[in-house]
């Protein structure tokens, strides 16, 4: 790795990655801050629920009900908002870190240096995982320090599955991130890169949601990462975390490989 190349990276995106982990760190307080109200009338709100279609709650996370406080996090923040955020940065940053500076011509003045295409690809794949680690870190810390500000007591929280689901959550786009780190990696134009990127992770949010909603349709969830992240199983504790974790990590690894290799090889635009 070139350690120059990763500080200046660093420093270079640390405010938009902040940005993000603010925007999550937010999302969950806020979740957290509603829960006393919904609990004191969870009555009136499982029943709610109870009418709705069966294919609706489990798109949205819902098939556990409101019956404690991961149940609730799990569907109104991990289910949705928690893959959108994470969906827009794994994309918008692996383009950033290769395909853009190739597109612009940047790349063409870090490879003049004493490196090699190995070490720059390595380096900025070190940085798009940094960055998603430290979303997740900030994600948990504010999830946990807002339990104890918010909830104390009063309500139970079992705190190892909250972390094995950012856990998961950092390994699902360990993967998403690798994906798009290889076709940003393979590509010399931003918007292309962007737009495939962005394309192949809706893909999959898609097949995702519709298999959800009907049994006819489930088929459809083996075509899709997102399959594999499932936070209502596992705040249950009836996920196979171990599994899961490997196969994810195995996915990533496998694209952040492919994409170092295929930047190796590649002709660069002069």
């Amino acid at each position: 790795m070139n350690l120059s190349l990763y500080k200046q990276m660093m420093k270079t995106n640390l405010k938009g990655i902040m940005s993000y982990a603010a925007g999550s760190a937010f999302y969950i307080l806020l979740i957290l801050g509603i829960y006393p109200s919904i609990a004191k009338n969870t009555g009136d709100f499982e029943s709610m629920i109870k009418s709705m279609p069966e294919g609706f709650l489990n798109a949205f996370g819902f098939e556990n009900g409101l019956g404690s406080l991961e149940d609730f996090m799990s569907g109104e923040y991990y289910g949705l908002i928690f893959i959108i955020i994470l969906s827009i940065f794994s994309v918008m940053l692996s383009t950033k870190l290769l395909a853009k500076l190739v597109d612009q011509g940047a790349m063409a003045y870090i490879l003049s240096t004493p490196t090699t295409r190995v070490k720059v690809a390595f380096t900025q794949a070190a940085v798009l995982t940094t960055g998603l680690f430290i979303i997740m870190a900030v994600t948990t810390i504010a999830g946990l320090a807002g339990y104890v500000w918010m909830i104390g007591d009063e309500y139970d929280f079992d705190v190892s599955r909250f972390l094995l689901l950012n856990l998961l959550g950092f390994l699902l786009f360990f993967a998403i991130s690798g994906i798009s780190f290889l076709i940003s990696a393979a590509s010399n134009d931003e918007k292309k890169a962007l737009g495939l990127s962005g394309m192949i992770a809706f893909l999959f949010f898609s097949l995702d949601l519709i298999g959800k909603l009907s049994d006819k349709t489930e088929w459809l969830r083996n075509f899709s990462i997102f399959s594999l992240f499932r936070p209502g199983e596992i705040v249950g504790g009836n996920a196979d975390v171990l599994q899961t974790a490997l196969m994810l990590a195995a996915i990533g690894l496998a694209a952040f490989a492919a994409g170092i290799a295929a930047f190796k090889q590649r002709d660069l635009p002069l």
